[in-house]
């Protein structure tokens, strides 16, 4: 008789949940769109039909993946190994900050002196002045200063300063998880309210008293409710009919407030929105905003089933292939959200130069334009994640100074 075997617990899943990625894929598109100047189809995005848009996708995802990725390092590591690690990572966002700053900004200036719309186009533009950059030009030096201690936040670049911000506020939020998890989801809530009086804006630039677009002690919470759901700290939300009808009735009810085409010919709807303009405010993400996100996020995870098996196209049709690789396209950006975003940000720009320049601004021209742009941050996702592998540590091909093994006889070697 043999000893029965002992029990061996499961492997905890080490693959990505391929909601995440999809979802914050696509939330990488629809910002690539959003940040073409006067792009057409940027009215079309889901930003034009209620209070949310893709900022708050990414951040939400970004909450997600930074729990699965900090997280356990905190859990398995000890508090302090878990700062570090985190802190790595905000020494990374704060590096990509500046460098995209650098690049668009030489970028601007390279077309600006060119002079090729004073030679070739038909009207004048300023590439520099339509970023607002021209005080930065003339006073360069409080510029710099400012730029590297974030007390220089141009408009363009103020997601990535408000992202390093949160993702530093990770270790205190763990320290108080470590007492009681309700303990810090209620310090972010705290958090955000005082954020919605104002008080805790962040100068934009040494020359005004502009705030940061994005304030960081707002937004925190959309970030750390994607960290709450990512660390089981808060329950999933049952699939129920009743919660549905109420997600679809929010963001129905919405649309009239969020089509600038309906609330600017409403009078009543603009006049409410001038008077309540805190509850959506996209600086400190008010609370409108926060329940817009919250159902559309449950209405996408309700119909992707559970763990997105409804993402996972089925068959063996053209078809069915087709939508499977094009939602690991998309599951790609995903993947490589922070070199996907750095480039599309800079990519924006020169797609919106080259609509002005050559192709015109027709719907063809722009439809064209834009899914070039998609194929292009595709490229990049590929390209970063063959990086990430190091593809340089794999197995070493002999050269002409090494000899093979097999050739290696000291007999033969000695002759």
């Amino acid at each position: 008789m043999t000893a029965p075997r002992p029990s061996v617990p499961s492997a905890p899943p080490t693959g990505r949940d391929l909601r995440l990625d999809l979802f914050r894929g696509c939330a990488m598109i629809i910002i690539l769109v959003a940040h073409i100047p006067f792009n057409r189809l940027s009215n079309y995005i889901p930003a034009r039909y209620g209070w949310s848009d893709a900022a708050d996708i990414f951040v939400f995802c970004s909450g997600m993946a930074s729990a699965l990725a900090f997280g356990t390092v905190f859990v398995r590591r000890g508090w302090v190994m878990g700062s570090a690690r985190v802190a790595y990572r905000v020494w990374q966002v704060y590096w990509a900050h500046l460098g995209l700053f650098i690049a668009i900004a030489a970028t601007m200036a390279a077309l600006d002196l060119s002079g090729i719309f004073a030679r070739y186009g038909s009207f004048d533009k300023s590439y520099v002045d339509a970023l607002n950059l021209g005080a930065f030009f003339e006073t360069p030096l409080p510029g710099l200063v400012g730029l590297t201690t974030l007390t220089y936040v141009p408009n363009y670049f103020d997601i990535l300063p408000m992202y390093l911000v949160i993702l530093a506020m990770i270790p205190a939020m763990m320290a108080l998880a470590r007492v009681d998890p309700r303990l810090a989801m209620a310090a972010s809530v705290a958090l955000w309210a005082v954020a919605q009086t104002g008080i805790l804006a962040l100068p934009a630039e040494p020359w005004s008293d502009r705030p940061w677009f994005f304030n960081p002690f707002g937004w925190q919470l959309i970030f750390f409710t994607g960290f709450a759901f990512g660390r089981g700290w808060l329950p999933a939300p049952p699939a129920s009919r009743v919660l549905m009808a109420a997600a679809i009735v929010f963001l129905a009810v919405s649309v009239p407030f969020g089509r600038w085409q309906i609330w600017t010919e409403v009078e009543w709807i603009r006049a409410w929105r001038e008077a309540n303009a805190v509850l959506f405010d996209k600086t400190n993400a008010g609370i409108l905003r926060y329940l817009h996100f919250l159902a559309m996020a449950y209405l996408a995870v309700v119909l992707a089933g559970p763990a997105g098996a409804r993402l996972r196209p089925r068959g063996t049709g053209l078809a069915a292939e087709i939508a499977r690789r094009g939602v690991a396209q998309v599951v790609k950006i995903g993947q490589q959200s922070l070199a996907v975003f750095v480039f599309s940000m800079w990519l924006a720009l020169l797609l919106g130069f080259l609509l002005d320049f050559t192709a015109g601004r027709g719907w063809w021209p722009t439809l064209a334009v834009n899914v070039f742009g998609v194929a292009l941050i595709l490229g990049v996702a590929h390209l970063a994640a063959w990086v990430k592998s190091s593809p340089w540590k794999g197995q070493a091909t002999p050269t002409r100074t090494q000899t093979p093994a097999q050739d290696r006889d000291p007999v033969r070697a000695t002759g």
